[in-house]
């Protein structure tokens, strides 16, 4: 059953928030040393996102990722991840983390059921690493994600948010170590998710930049999105080491085909990465709503959707129109990448 929206996009990929809680404060993410965070009351328990994951695939969803906040901070996420893996029609089963505790639980999650993994990496430079994430040490997370890759989990796609001034440096260090072991970089567009990273155009080194540095030194070949709507446009080295992926997140905007439905830690229905808000799935849950009730409500609330932020976003920048702090939008932390 496929359900679409105002435009005829179909929901088929559901991401869901395990926690607001991270380990790290990413200037681009959570910049600011203390948030008001959810009351562990408040949080969906694994039984409510598992039902509610049915009830999506039932819509048409047919992959699903886990992120948070960082979402190995969420005790026993291998118990979720089993359940979710036994669902009947879900094609596809992911997570993203910043990888400091992946290599302590790398086997369990594979052994759970989870197939690929994206981990965050903006730099390979341990004192810059320091300053981007004000906590934690670079050497974990390479640890960790080779601990993961020698699971046998495929692929690990590294995710870079490329920030002028801070690390597109290094945009060919990470070409070399992706290709070193066997791993996929993908490179972003540094963006204005949420409301307090301070983003700015000048900051951010499009899309066309990264693929030119790149080519410079590799020949590569376009590939196209994974199923025409995934956000990275991916490209083949001509050398037969792999593929890299580019998010054009502001200069080349992804709206029309974007299929994408996110579920927060405290169960609310987003439908934008920059939505300023959410539907309430958890008062449903806990107040006797039955299944069926409560899939006609994501079917209606899908139904009604018409979501364009990028689009319009780039509209505006180029002609001079747009301003970041007119437009107010859920927490990065909240809303899960």
């Amino acid at each position: 059953m496929e359900t679409t929206d105002v435009f005829r996009r179909p929901m088929k990929d559901l991401r869901i928030s395990v926690t607001d809680r991270c380990n790290y404060r990413c200037r681009y993410c959570m910049p600011l040393d203390q948030y008001v965070w959810i009351e562990k009351r408040e949080l969906l328990t694994f039984e409510e996102i598992v039902r509610l994951a049915r009830l999506f695939v039932d819509l048409g969803v047919g992959r699903i990722r886990i992120t948070g906040g960082e979402p190995l901070v969420r005790r026993d996420l291998d118990r979720l991840l089993g359940d979710l893996s036994k669902i009947g029609g879900l094609k596809d089963l992911s997570l993203t983390t910043n990888g400091s505790f992946l290599a302590r639980s790398a086997p369990a999650l594979k052994r759970a059921g989870l197939r690929r993994i994206n981990v965050s990496l903006d730099t390979l430079d341990p004192d810059k690493f320091r300053a981007i994430t004000k906590r934690g040490r670079l050497e974990d997370v390479l640890e960790g994600i080779l601990a993961a890759r020698d699971t046998g989990m495929a692929p690990i796609k590294i995710n870079t948010v490329v920030i002028r001034g801070i690390n597109d440096d290094e945009i060919m260090d990470l070409v070399e170590y992706s290709r070193e072991h066997g791993l996929q970089a993908r490179f972003i567009e540094y963006m204005d998710v949420g409301n307090a990273n301070d983003w700015s155009l000048e900051r951010t080194v499009t899309k066309q930049e990264i693929l030119d540095r790149i080519r410079s030194r590799y020949p590569l070949e376009a590939v196209g999105r994974e199923e025409s709507r995934a956000p990275a446009v991916n490209y083949r080295f001509l050398d037969g080491a792999g593929q890299i992926g580019i998010i054009g997140s502001v200069t080349e905007p992804f709206c029309s085909t974007c299929s994408r439905v996110r579920l927060t830690a405290d169960g609310q229905m987003v439908t934008c990465l920059f939505a300023s808000g959410g539907h309430d799935l958890k008062r449903l849950l806990r107040g006797g709503s039955s299944d069926v009730e409560i899939r006609s409500f994501l079917e209606r609330v899908w139904s009604v959707r018409e979501d364009r932020f990028s689009d319009r976003r780039w509209q505006q920048i180029r002609t001079d129109g747009y301003h970041r702090k007119d437009h107010r939008k859920i927490e990065m932390i909240t809303l899960g990448g």
